[in-house]
């Protein structure tokens, strides 16, 4: 039952290999953003404090956020976890480690998705959806056969999230970086860090995380 941390900026993949790692392994991905709003929309007493807190521009405690994952691992108890956007703190990579012995778990690997920052906001400023269908396109990467038409169902009008401009993703680059800075350095020194290439096709990420996964690389 492997238990890993997945690591990356916006952009740089972890949904997509998180979705595969579910669909192929089994695994169960704890992402804390997901689980918040879960536990908010839940309307129970830990789900109505987290409410309160976000109603009011308040940062959720690292004791809620554990009490949350520690739910997560127990409603999982035979299934590997992924965790996405936790551990962001070294109080919070400590809270991880005593919360996975409880449960007779412990940390496999930490796999970083590295990416170029520069390529990284091409392919996200460039990236727009059918407004119709939903459909996901790149102006350089994935265009539209037509220009102008949605390839699926014909509709000529597009979108593009608000928040897929370079100064946003730049400043979510730094964001990243300042989070992750202070956890690195604490599991490398455990040995448990790994770094893939997160640049690369899909497949080819997902081939160097399975081979992580199995113990070959």
């Amino acid at each position: 039952m492997l238990n890993i941390i997945l690591l990356g900026p916006p952009g740089a993949g972890k949904g997509t290999q998180a979705a595969r790692l579910q669909a192929e392994r089994g695994m169960v991905q704890l992402s804390t953003g997901d689980m918040l709003r879960e536990s908010v929309a839940s309307g129970t007493p830990i789900g109505l404090k987290v409410k309160g807190i976000m109603e009011r521009g308040e940062l959720v405690s690292d004791a809620i956020v554990s009490a949350l994952i520690g739910e997560r691992l127990d409603a999982a108890a035979d299934e590997g976890a992924i965790f996405d956007g936790f551990p962001r703190t070294r109080a919070q990579a400590e809270a991880l480690d005593l919360l996975l012995t409880e449960r007779g778990r412990h940390l496999d690997y930490v796999i970083e998705l590295a990416v170029d920052e520069d390529e990284l906001v091409r392919r996200i400023v460039g990236r727009f959806s059918c407004a119709k269908c939903g459909t996901g396109y790149h102006e350089t990467f994935r265009p539209t056969k037509v220009e102008g038409v949605c390839d699926v169902c014909g509709s000529t009008e597009f979108k593009r999230r608000k928040d897929d401009n370079e100064e946003t993703v730049r400043t979510r680059m730094a964001e990243y970086r300042a989070k992750t800075q202070p956890i690195l350095p604490y599991y490398e020194a455990k040995g448990l860090v790994r770094r893939v290439d997160g640049m690369g096709p899909i497949d080819r990420v997902g081939a160097e995380i399975d081979a992580i996964l199995d113990g070959a690389a």
